[in-house]
């Protein structure tokens, strides 16, 4: 392990502002996102902040996390030995059962051991480390609440002689095994769930990496032969087939080709290209062949420099900073304060014998002050939060969002697949004088069924919609950048570009350029249809606008959020969409990087920003967002970027998850109260405050009652998330 230079020392909850300098080297599988310069070639723990080690995501995972292993290990050991020693603790509460205390003391003893000393030693390591470089957080207050709670019921088992008869009830010492146990398994869990949130960002930038085309057709000599990728220099000639993916970033030499890159644009229309004209590494060539000459490798790709901002996005993105912590770093100091002070109070002023006293109510004041209600007070929250909106189709997976969402400001989203249903589709059919609609819709998809043109495919799903049988068709044509020939029913059939019917004889009179214009101006795609040297009509095609979307916008407005769309596609398009939604600003034919830049200013100029999308070209966006929402019906790597996914796709999940998010929040604050509430009235009287005046001693086990009680309120206030309407 290594620590390339000084660096200060840090832990969880301490400040964060240095993490966007945290980047592992390439060679580093291992890093610590909290301790700039701490990598690893092995799992581990850091050696400052005692925190688990980070794999770098450019790494694949090396079979499942070390680290997720020992805490799922340690959970389900650490419960089922839980489980009898919160039994046996509550037995007082069924007094037709009878128990041997002198016996159930010692089986809870036992029991509770490995749970407290092995499976939680990770928090009193991680407390110490805290102690040390004096950055408290809530695994100190873990550490201080069962620590004290271990060892005194430990001690009240060992020796109970030392305890005061008026501390003893029945001739016993009461004992707070079950909740040392409790505390150490609900945390655990907490760690189990993050760890395995962490190890799934890594996801995003596997799928990315998985794009990328793994050979390519080099042509060197007059020969052809397939290399891997790795060998491609500039400069090398390639050749590119239908249906391949394009090897590597470049630019065409000879032939032309349907390119599909919705991965980099989001647009589902295809894009020609001809003699010229650049493509990218790994955009998927649907029709045509050509050649074409390499001209960026290994990291200068597209492709790479997308890998790269997502990786970059997700170890830069500072983690929310928890209530809880905050309060510890101020909390566990005073707590400690004041028990030290309790003990040597007692211990100078209090009756024989003082030390007994001193000590007991020491402890009753770290038992009152033990952090069970406070750790419980966030993740309650947020768990009932994250099952609720996982019944409305959200999916959170990461916690921090829901904190987050409340204070959304801005949200920039994509337009295809997330504004719009992300796949073309036939609007409109203008058959012309000689044509009936239905027979211009069988002429032309039984023509367009052989392609796997996208806009072929909606001229045949139209068909397919209304239940029109195609004709069978003959000596079938694809002409690269302009349309397609066959034969149907005895008759030549072209569809395409208008200059394509133009070139085999078929006039376009002015009329019907007139209303195909009209067409476009509504973001739609015009093609047309000839029949022998006739015009026969038509087709607009367009990706439609999502039913919800309109309402969905509207509703966000209301909430003060403003919305702004940020897509790939040109500005014709992208300004119809917007119009039509009631959308003011939009930033059009953007890439990858120009997202990224767009949502740094708006967070430079303090807004909370929020990314919807769908695409892999959405992907670095959605992890540079303060919350990044991804489509469930859109790509893997979107979704495995963001920290929400929205399973059906509608937009007006966003206005729920905001809404939901401000209950939770407001849900959390609440518990806090809850949570310190018993701690501001019961700490001064487990110190002794009332007992000059009124002889009146907050015993171990009121304490302890009054954390349970502080315990019980949180989670019933927590449970009141379910049935908040929304």
């Amino acid at each position: 392990m290594t620590d390339s230079h000084e660096k200060k020392s840090c832990c969880s909850g301490h400040d964060h502002s240095a993490e966007a300098d945290v980047e592992p080297s390439s060679g580093a599988k291992y890093f610590c996102p909290m301790c700039p310069g701490v990598e690893s070639d092995k799992p581990g723990d850091c050696p400052k902040c005692g925190m688990a080690l980070e794999r770098n995501p450019l790494f694949a995972a090396d079979g499942e996390d070390h680290e997720i292993l020992a805490l799922n290990r340690k959970f389900w050991i650490s419960a089922v030995l839980t489980l009898p020693v919160f039994f046996l603790a509550m037995t007082h509460l069924f007094p037709d059962l009878h128990f041997r205390r002198d016996l159930t003391k010692w089986i809870e003893f036992i029991l509770t051991i490995p749970v407290v000393l092995w499976a939680g030693g990770m928090f009193f390591t991680k407390a110490w480390v805290s102690l040390k470089t004096w950055n408290l957080n809530m695994f100190t207050l873990i550490a201080t609440g069962v620590g004290a709670a271990f060892i005194y019921s430990a001690v009240a088992v060992l020796a109970p002689g030392m305890f005061p008869e008026s501390f003893k009830e029945h001739g016993e010492v009461g004992l707070y095994f079950e909740a040392a146990a409790v505390i150490t398994v609900l945390v655990l869990l907490g760690q189990l769930l993050e760890a395995k949130a962490r190890a799934r960002t890594g996801e995003a930038i596997q799928s990315l990496i998985g794009l990328a085309a793994k050979t390519a057709h080099r042509l060197r000599d007059g020969k052809e032969e397939d290399v891997l990728v790795d060998e491609i220099a500039v400069g090398d000639l390639l050749r590119v087939r239908p249906g391949e993916k394009i090897p590597i970033d470049g630019t065409i030499t000879e032939g032309g080709g349907n390119i599909d890159e919705s991965m980099i644009t989001g647009e589902p229309m295809p894009v020609a290209k001809k003699d010229g004209d650049p493509v990218i590494g790994a955009t998927l060539n649907q029709t045509g062949s050509f050649v074409m000459r390499a001209e960026k490798i290994g990291g200068e790709t597209l492709l790479s420099q997308i890998v790269h901002m997502v990786a970059e996005a997700q170890r830069s993105r500072a983690p929310i900073q928890k209530v809880a912590d905050t309060v510890a770093g101020w909390f566990v100091p005073i707590v400690i304060s004041l028990s030290a002070i309790t003990f040597i109070l007692w211990a100078i002023f209090g009756p024989a014998p003082a030390l007994a006293f001193a000590l007991v109510n020491a402890v009753s004041v770290l038992i009152i002050a033990c952090p069970c209600a406070l750790g419980l007070a966030t993740p309650m929250s947020i768990m009932v939060g994250v099952g609720r909106a996982a019944g409305m189709g959200i999916l959170v997976k990461n916690a921090g969002a829901i904190e987050l969402a409340e204070k959304i400001t801005h949200l920039v989203t994509d337009k295809t697949g997330t504004l719009t249903a992300g796949k073309p589709s036939v609007t409109d059919i203008i058959p012309s004088q000689n044509f009936e609609r239905e027979a211009l819709l069988r002429l032309a998809a039984s023509v367009e069924s052989p392609s796997e043109h996208s806009l072929a495919r909606a001229v045949v799903d139209a068909a397919k919609e209304s239940k029109i049988k195609l004709f069978p068709v003959t000596n079938f044509e694809s002409t690269t950048a302009g349309g397609v020939t066959a034969g149907v029913d005895g008759k030549m059939v072209r569809i395409g570009k208008s200059s394509f019917l133009s070139e085999h004889g078929i006039a376009i009179p002015d009329d019907w350029e007139l209303r195909a214009q009209e067409l476009r101006g509504k973001a739609k795609t015009v093609v047309w249809v000839g029949v022998g040297t006739e015009l026969a009509g038509i087709f607009a095609i367009a990706d439609p606008i999502k039913a919800s979307s309109a309402e969905a916008i509207r509703t966000l407005h209301e909430m003060g959020v403003k919305v702004i769309m940020c897509t790939g596609d040109n500005a014709a398009t992208a300004q119809a969409v917007a119009k039509e939604l009631g959308i003011a600003e939009v930033h059009a034919e953007v890439l990858p990087q120009d997202k990224i830049n767009l949502i740094h200013a708006l967070k430079a100029k303090g807004a909370v920003v929020a990314m919807a999308g769908d695409g892999i070209n959405d992907a670095p966006a959605l992890a540079s967002a303060d919350v990044g929402i991804a489509m469930g019906t859109g790509t893997d790597v979107a979704i495995g970027s963001a920290a929400i996914t929205l399973v059906k796709g509608d937009l007006l999940a966003i206005a729920k998850t905001i809404q939901l998010s401000r209950a939770t929040m407001r849900n959390i604050r609440q518990n806090l109260f809850f949570a310190f509430i018993y701690n501001a009235i019961g700490v001064p009287i487990a110190a002794g405050v009332l007992y000059p005046f009124f002889g009146i001693l907050l015993s171990p086990m009121i304490a302890g009652v009054a954390m349970s009680f502080s315990s019980v309120s949180v989670i019933l206030n927590a449970l009141r998330l379910k049935r908040k309407s929304l």
